[in-house]
């Protein structure tokens, strides 16, 4: 039997919505049929589940996707963590449960209304998703988008209020600075015109 990852059809989800994998790979890996993968990129299957992210629950490296990405012969290999999955590490669970990663799309949504001087680097830090998933959330173009209902990940226990407010603070700065940087290079602009109208 091939060691398969923790829930496969979730982690399907992710690779077809995440990396450009081969429908092939994907099956593989997850021990599905190659059709029920083109299936749930067509929309078909799998219509109720969520993604789940391998590289955040430590089955899989980004390192092996992006290897896997650029060679479609090459074979997904399953991370093995052996310790970390012990029955006595329940009360520290290493991936974030599947009621969380439902609500990261509404957080990431909630962040991209009330919040839009932060980045998707910063945005995915934030609620530990994929710098991709907040750019189609942000887009509009997220496949679930018109079920998201935008809420505080604060509230949701994503991430701290403290961790939040730090992001914040460093995303006005960051505005800040290039609202500054865009001034001076329109006084510079302003400057070469005006000397070139004397000249």
């Amino acid at each position: 039997m091939p060691e398969i990852p923790f829930m496969p059809k979730a982690t399907a989800v992710w690779l077809v919505e995440n990396t450009t994998l081969t429908f092939k790979q994907i099956a593989r890996f997850c021990n599905l049929h190659e059709l029920e993968v083109k299936g749930i990129a067509d929309g078909d299957v799998a219509k109720g589940i969520k993604a789940y992210n391998p590289i955040l629950a430590g089955q899989l490296s980004r390192q092996e996707i992006d290897e896997c990405s650029k060679n479609p012969e090459k074979e997904l290999n399953l991370l093995k963590k052996g310790e970390d999955y012990k029955v006595q590490e329940r009360k520290k669970p290493k991936y974030t449960p599947l009621s969380k990663r439902q609500d990261r799309p509404d957080a990431i949504l909630w962040l991209c209304k009330n919040y839009s001087e932060l980045n998707d680097g910063q945005i995915s830090k934030l609620v530990g998703s994929t710098k991709n998933t907040v750019s189609l959330i942000r887009k509009r173009s997220y496949w679930n988008f018109s079920n998201l209902k935008p809420r505080d990940p604060v509230i949701l226990s994503l991430c701290t209020q403290d961790t939040f407010q730090k992001a914040l603070d460093k995303a006005k700065r960051r505005v800040e600075r290039e609202k500054k940087a865009k001034i001076r290079e329109e006084k510079k602009l302003n400057k070469i015109n005006e000397e070139s109208n004397n000249a």
